[in-house]
């Protein structure tokens, strides 16, 4: 049961990993879109800083309830921000799917990583 454990943060995080990393490359589309939806485009470095570097320290279960905390606030406030014109097509299927992102999230803030992360390394090194 813990490799599940793993695999739903490595799960959780690749989205943002990916999407992080890919968002570099298209940085003046990025930053032009966020605009648009009045998000300060000096905000994007920030965003790029959180999308990479959190989900990798889900994947290493590091801080966990912490990281995946503030992966919840981050998660919840983008869909506020940019899917809530529920007119357009897809923009009430992004909103679910980011609140339920945001939910996976709840979850490692109400349990934990479970023992195959640094944290669980790190409590048992304690004793």
């Amino acid at each position: 049961m813990h490799i599940v454990e793993f695999i739903g943060r490595l799960l959780l995080s690749a989205l943002f990993l990916i999407e992080g990393v890919g968002k570099i490359s298209m940085q003046e589309n990025v930053i032009m879109y966020m605009e648009d939806y009045n998000v300060p485009g000096i905000l994007f470095a920030p965003a790029i800083i959180l999308e990479i570097l959190f989900p990798i320290l889900l994947i290493f279960g590091y801080r966990t309830k912490w990281v995946a905390s503030v992966m919840a606030l981050f998660t919840f406030t983008v869909a506020i921000i940019f899917h809530t014109d529920f007119s357009e097509g897809m923009q009430m299927m992004l909103f679910l799917k980011d609140l339920a992102i945001a939910g996976g999230f709840m979850i490692l803030v109400a349990h934990g990583p479970g023992k195959i992360s640094l944290d669980h390394y790190f409590k048992s090194n304690e004793k």
